[in-house]
C-alpha cells in the first residue's frame, strides 16, 4: 500500500491543504508541506485534537452548545432608509459532576435530565431577553439621532425665517421654563404612542417597563429641545433690537460708479467679478446686446467696453502687453552666473554618417547611467569632457529647426554639418547651410567618412567654399575637422572644435533663477496628457512650478531626465520631459516658470487670442498680388520663393531665370530650392521668411499642406516654365496682364487596375476630393510627382457613361494613351480659368 501525503488526505477529508497544515501543526504534528508523509498515529492524533477542540473527549455528554442569531431592522430618516442589524450568540452549558455540586433538595417532580433541559430553556430566554433589549437600545439611538437632526432642521428654518421678516422692535421674552411632568410636544406623545404600542405584544413586565422609561427619556428630551429653542429666538431677537430697533444696513442713495480695467481680453465672470456685479447680469446684458456667451467665454476688450458702459460703470482700457509686461516684471533672473554647456545639433545629407558620428560618441563619450544616455523619449544626451560638458539634442530633421526659427527661438548653439568625403555636398547639405546661416548659428564642418577609399576631402572644402563656407585654412572662419565614425578617428578632435566654438559665445546661465527655456517638441500621449520636451536654457525647472509655456500653461506634474527616470529638478543646457500642461505647445515656442496659476491663465488666453488675430492678418501679407505694394519706397522690394522641382535640369533653369529678372527697384531671391515634393521644412522656411512656395510638377505633402492652410500661405503649382516667369515678370514691371490660373476640382485615388483586351487599361478608383468631370484636362500623380498629364477616355459608374462622380463614390477611368496606371496613384482633375488683374 502506498504511502499516504498531506495532499492526498486533504482530497479524501475534503479540505483546503493549508487550512489542514494549520490544524496538524495545532496538533503537534510536525507536516508543513504537502508532500509529507501521514502515517495512521499522525490520523489518530489529529483525530483527537479535533475531537478535544469542538467538544468531545470526557465529559462531552454533559456539555451543550447553544447558538442564537438574531435578526432586526431601524428605519431612520424620513426618506425611510432600514438599516439591517443582527446579534450572533455562542454559549456553552457543561453539567457539573455530582461531587462538584452543592448538595441541595432535589425537587420531587424534576430528575437530573429534566434539569438539564430546563436550565437550557431558561438560558435560552435570557439570550433572547438580552438580544431584545440590545435591539431596543439600537433603535432608541436611531431615533434619538434623527430627531436630533430634525430639530436641527427646524432651528435653521425659523433662523431664516425671522432674518426674511420685516425688522419691527419686540420686546424680550423670557423663556418659561418646562416642568418634568408637562406634556409632551404632539410629535412627541405619536412617538410614545408608537413605542408603547410596540412594546404591548411583549409578554415580559421588564419589557414593558423598559419602553415607558424610554418614553419618559424622549419626553424630557423634546422639553429640553423646546426650551433651547425659545432660548435661541430670544437672543437672535435681541441682537437684532439691541442699538434703540434699528438695523445696521443703510440702501445706498445712488448708484456706485467703478472705473472697471479692462485688459486686451477678459471672461465674463472676471469682467463681472470687477464690476462687483453677478455673472448671470452680464451674461444676460450680453444677450440683449446680440452676444450669447458662456460664464468662462473670454470676450475682447472693445465688447468689454461697451458692456462695462452700458452696466453704468467707467471702462479703463489697459495696454495689449500689460498683462505679459506684469507678469514678466516679477521674475528675476539676476544671480551668480556660471558657464553653461553648448547644445549641438548634427546636421547634413542623408547617408552621410549622422547617426553613426551621434553612436560614436554616445558608446564611447557617455557614461552608462551616469552622464546620460539616448532614449527613445527625449531624444538627447549630455558628454562630459575634460575641458568641458556637451549637450547633443537629436532633433527630428530640419524641420523642428527650421520652426525653432521661424518662431524667433534659438535653441542651438553650434551646427555640427556633416558631409561624407566620398560623396561631396549634396542637396540637403545645402539645405542645412542655409538654415545654419539664416540662423546666426557658428558651423563646424565634420568631414567624415576619411577611411574609405575614394574619400577626397579637398573636394569638399572646394564645394563648401562656393556656398560661403571657407575654412580656416584658407582664411575663412570655419572649423573643418576629418573624422571617421567608423573607427572614431579624430572625434576627439570634433568635440574640442565644439567647445572651441562654443568659448566665443561665452554661454552663460544662472541656476538658482526660475526656469525658462525652449520648447523642442510635444505630444499627446495616451496614458499621460500632453507631454513636451523642453530644454533648460536658464535658471533651475522643479517638479510642482507653474509653467507659461506659448499658448498653454499648466502645473508641472512629473520631470523625466535624458534616461527616463523621474527627477525633482533640471539645471541649464539640460533637456527633459514634462508633464501638467493643458495643451501641446509647438516647437520653438518658449517657456517659464511664472509665480501664479492665475496670471499664467490670463496670459495663455491673451496671446491664444492674439495668435487669431495675427493669423488672419498674415493670410494676406505673402500674396502674390500684394507683394510689391512698397514699389514706390526707396529701399527695392523683395520677392522670396521657395521653390521645389521634379528634376534637378529643371529647378536649375528656373531659378537662373527667376534671379535674371531682378532690377533695381524689384528684386526675387530664391530662399531654398530642391528636387522633391514640397515637404513641411519647406512650408516652415517659407513662414519664417515669408515667401511664395512655388512646385513645378510636384505637390505639397499632407503636413506641408496643414501648416499652408494653417498660416494662410500662398501655394503656386506650374507646369509649364514660361508661365511661372510670365507670371513674376508681369507682377514685377507692375503689367498685370490676364494669367492662367489654374484650379483642381476633383482628385481620384486608384484603388485597383483591371485590364482589359480591346481598352487597355481601367483604374477603378474611388473620389477622394472634389468631382472628377469627364471632358476636363487631368494629370496622374505618383508619389506627388506628375508623370503624365492628358484628358480622360472614358469615365464609368458600374455599367454606365457619366460625365462626373462626386467625392465618395467609386469609379471607372480610362486614361487616354496611358496604360501605366498602378494601384496608389492619384488622378488630379483641373480646370484652367482666364482671370482679368488690374493694379
Amino acid at each position: 500500500m502506498s504511502e499516504m501525503t498531506v495532499k492526498d488526505f486533504a482530497v479524501k477529508v475534503k479540505r483546503d491543504v493549508p487550512r489542514l497544515l494549520e490544524q496538524m501543526k495545532d496538533a503537534g504534528l510536525p507536516h508543513k508541506k504537502e508532500d509529507d508523509a501521514v502515517s495512521e498515529d499522525d490520523k489518530q492524533q489529529l483525530l483527537e485534537h479535533l475531537t478535544k477542540s469542538h467538544g468531545g473527549g470526557p465529559g462531552a455528554k454533559n456539555r451543550i452548545t447553544l447558538t442564537r442569531k438574531t435578526k432586526s431592522r431601524i428605519r431612520t430618516g424620513e426618506r425611510g432608509k432600514t438599516i439591517e442589524v443582527q446579534v450572533r450568540k455562542k454559549r456553552t452549558y457543561v453539567k457539573r459532576a455530582e461531587e462538584e455540586q452543592p448538595k441541595q433538595p432535589e425537587p420531587k417532580a424534576a430528575t437530573g435530565p429534566r434539569q438539564l433541559v430546563g436550565d437550557m430553556a431558561n438560558s435560552r430566554a435570557e439570550a433572547e431577553a438580552k438580544a431584545a433589549e440590545e435591539t431596543r437600545q439600537a433603535e432608541a439611538q436611531a431615533k434619538a439621532a434623527e430627531e436630533a437632526r430634525q430639530a436641527e432642521a427646524r432651528a435653521a428654518e425659523e433662523a431664516a425665517k425671522a432674518a426674511a421678516e420685516p425688522q419691527i422692535p419686540v420686546p424680550e421674552l423670557e423663556p418659561q421654563p418646562v416642568e418634568q411632568g408637562d406634556a409632551p410636544p404632539k410629535e412627541n406623545r405619536g412617538d410614545g404612542r408608537r413605542a408603547a404600542k410596540k412594546g404591548t405584544g411583549r409578554k415580559e413586565r421588564g419589557e414593558r417597563d423598559d419602553d415607558d422609561r424610554r418614553e419618559r427619556d424622549e419626553r424630557r428630551r423634546g422639553s429640553g429641545k423646546k426650551v433651547k429653542r425659545a432660548e435661541r429666538r430670544g437672543s437672535r431677537r435681541g441682537g437684532r433690537d439691541s442699538g434703540g430697533g434699528k438695523h445696521g444696513f443703510q440702501k445706498p442713495t445712488q448708484p456706485i460708479v467703478r472705473e472697471v480695467s479692462i485688459p486686451e481680453s477678459i471672461s465674463v465672470a472676471d469682467l463681472a467679478d470687477r464690476m462687483s456685479i453677478k455673472a448671470n447680469e452680464v451674461i444676460k446684458a450680453m444677450f440683449t446686446m446680440g452676444a450669447a456667451v458662456t460664464i468662462n467665454q473670454t470676450i475682447d476688450q472693445d465688447t468689454a467696453a461697451i458692456v462695462v458702459e452700458e452696466m453704468g460703470h467707467t471702462p479703463k482700457l489697459v495696454k495689449d502687453d500689460a498683462l505679459e509686461t506684469e507678469v514678466l516684471a516679477g521674475i528675476s533672473y539676476e544671480g551668480e552666473e556660471i558657464s553653461r554647456a553648448p547644445v549641438v545639433t548634427v546636421m547634413g545629407h542623408v547617408d552621410h554618417g549622422k547617426t553613426s558620428l551621434l553612436d560614436y560618441i554616445r558608446r564611447a563619450k557617455v557614461a552608462p547611467g551616469e552622464a546620460g544616455g539616448i532614449t527613445q523619449h527625449i531624444g538627447a544626451y549630455h558628454v562630459e569632457m575634460d575641458g568641458g560638458d556637451i549637450t547633443f539634442l537629436d532633433t527630428p530633421g530640419h524641420a523642428a529647426f527650421t520652426a525653432m526659427r521661424a518662431r524667433g527661438a534659438q535653441a542651438t548653439d553650434v551646427v555640427i554639418l556633416v558631409v561624407a568625403a566620398d560623396d561631396g555636398v549634396m542637396p540637403q547639405t545645402i539645405e542645412a547651410i542655409e538654415h545654419a546661416k539664416a540662423a546666426g548659428v557658428p558651423l563646424v564642418v565634420a568631414v567624415n567618412k576619411i577611411d574609405k577609399p575614394g574619400a577626397d576631402p579637398d573636394r569638399v572644402k572646394n564645394e563648401l567654399s562656393q556656398r560661403g563656407v571657407i575654412s580656416e585654412e584658407w582664411g575663412g572662419d570655419t572649423q573643418f575637422v576629418h573624422v571617421s565614425a567608423k573607427t572614431g578617428e579624430n572625434i576627439d578632435a570634433l568635440l574640442e572644435s565644439v567647445l572651441l566654438a562654443s568659448e566665443v559665445l561665452e554661454l552663460k546661465a544662472v541656476p538658482e533663477a526660475p526656469g525658462k527655456g525652449v520648447v523642442v517638441e510635444s505630444r499627446l500621449d495616451r496614458g499621460r496628457g500632453p507631454v513636451a520636451t523642453v530644454l533648460v536654457q536658464n535658471g533651475t525647472l522643479k517638479r510642482g512650478d507653474i509653467v507659461l509655456a506659448g499658448l498653454h500653461y499648466g502645473r508641472v506634474r512629473a520631470l523625466t531626465n535624458e534616461l527616463g527616470k523621474q527627477v525633482e529638478s533640471v539645471g541649464p543646457a539640460m533637456p527633459v520631459e514634462i508633464q501638467g500642461l493643458d495643451g501641446t505647445p509647438e516647437a520653438g515656442e518658449e517657456f517659464m516658470v511664472v509665480a501664479d496659476e492665475k496670471k499664467a491663465r490670463e496670459v495663455a488666453n491673451f496671446r491664444q487670442g492674439k495668435y487669431r488675430e495675427i493669423r488672419l492678418a498674415r493670410q494676406q501679407k505673402a500674396k502674390l498680388e500684394n507683394m510689391f505694394s512698397q514699389m514706390g519706397q526707396d529701399e527695392a522690394a523683395k520677392v522670396n520663393i521657395v521653390l521645389k522641382a521634379d528634376v534637378q535640369g529643371s529647378l536649375e533653369a528656373i531659378k537662373g531665370a527667376l534671379e535674371e529678372l531682378s532690377t533695381d527697384e524689384v528684386q526675387v531671391a530664391v530662399v531654398s530650392s530642391g528636387v522633391g515634393g514640397i515637404t513641411g521644412t519647406d512650408a516652415n522656411l517659407a513662414l519664417a521668411s515669408d515667401a511664395i512656395v512655388v512646385g513645378f510638377n510636384v505637390r505639397a505633402d499632407a503636413s506641408a499642406r496643414e501648416i499652408i492652410e494653417r498660416e494662410g500661405l500662398d501655394l503656386r503649382y506650374y507646369s509649364v516654365i514660361y508661365h511661372l516667369i510670365d507670371e513674376v515678370k508681369q507682377a514685377m514691371s507692375g503689367m498685370l496682364a490676364p494669367e492662367w490660373k489654374e484650379e483642381i476640382v476633383g482628385v481620384a485615388e486608384v484603388r485597383d487596375v483591371f485590364r482589359a483586351p480591346k481598352i487597355g487599361a481601367v483604374a477603378g478608383c474611388m473620389v477622394v476630393e472634389g468631382t472628377v468631370h469627364r471632358h476636363k484636362k487631368i494629370r496622374v500623380l505618383r508619389e506627388n510627382v506628375v508623370i503624365y498629364e492628358g484628358e480622360l477616355e472614358s469615365l464609368r459608374r458600374f455599367k454606365d457613361d457619366v460625365n462626373e462622380v462626386r467625392s465618395g463614390m467609386e469609379c471607372g477611368i480610362g486614361v487616354k494613351n496611358y496604360n501605366d496606371v498602378q494601384v496608389g496613384d492619384k488622378i488630379e482633375v483641373f480646370d484652367q480659368t482666364k482671370i482679368e488683374r488690374s493694379l
